[in-house]
């Protein structure tokens, strides 16, 4: 178990480094490993989102179905490694999407009332939410402006710069739903930038 909570306890330690390792053996206590199989749904529409959910290895998406069209609203990997419906998880209220492990993936759980126990009885515990929480807001206000103010390449440029490694992990057309693009657009978009590389490279 101890190997299974490194990562997670890295991971708090480099947020706040004034945590203490009293405070975190309240943590222990809290967290639950569970692993998904690739294609496994971690979270269906209408399901209550319970936990925040840390990665320690594997790959996860969130998608909205639409229509009968799959709309990806995100990935999480061990390099951005919270995730949560993280407004389900605050109101108790029944989530409209989808959490998908792509991979074979573990995860480091805390459920609601392990949080709520967490911030009335660990000091730190309440600025440790709160980083995390604004992590999340934060990406996710960031993908709100790349829709409103950046061209469906310079969305597609950001990604490659931002997290290369995603494309090394999932099927192109998950990469252009989450880009906002066709399969085939994004094919076009590939190819205009591979132009224009290879002709500066003259």
């Amino acid at each position: 178990m101890a190997d299974q909570l490194a990562k997670i306890k890295a991971y708090y330690f480099a947020l706040l480094p004034s945590i203490t390792e009293e405070q975190w053996w309240f943590y222990e206590q809290k967290i639950s490993i569970r692993t998904y199989k690739k294609g496994d749904l971690i979270l269906r529409p209408g399901q209550i989102c319970d936990t925040v959910s840390f990665i320690n290895s594997g790959l996860v998406r969130f998608y909205h179905l639409l229509d009968g069209k799959e709309l990806v609203a995100g990935f999480f990997d061990e390099e951005q490694p919270y995730f949560s419906d993280y407004e389900s998880f605050l109101t108790r209220k029944p989530s409209p999407m989808y959490i998908e492990a792509i991979e074979a993936t573990e995860v480091a759980d805390i459920n609601y009332e392990g949080v709520q126990l967490l911030y009335d009885t660990v000091e730190a515990a309440d600025r440790l939410g709160r980083y995390i929480a604004e992590g999340l807001y934060t990406m996710l206000s960031a993908r709100n402006n790349a829709f409103l103010l950046d061209s469906p390449e310079q969305r597609y440029q950001k990604l490659l710069e931002q997290r290369p490694g995603l494309f090394q992990r999932v099927p192109q057309y998950m990469i252009a739903s989450y880009l906002g693009v066709t399969p085939e657009a994004l094919s076009r978009i590939r190819a205009r930038l591979s132009k224009k590389a290879s002709g500066s490279a003259h």
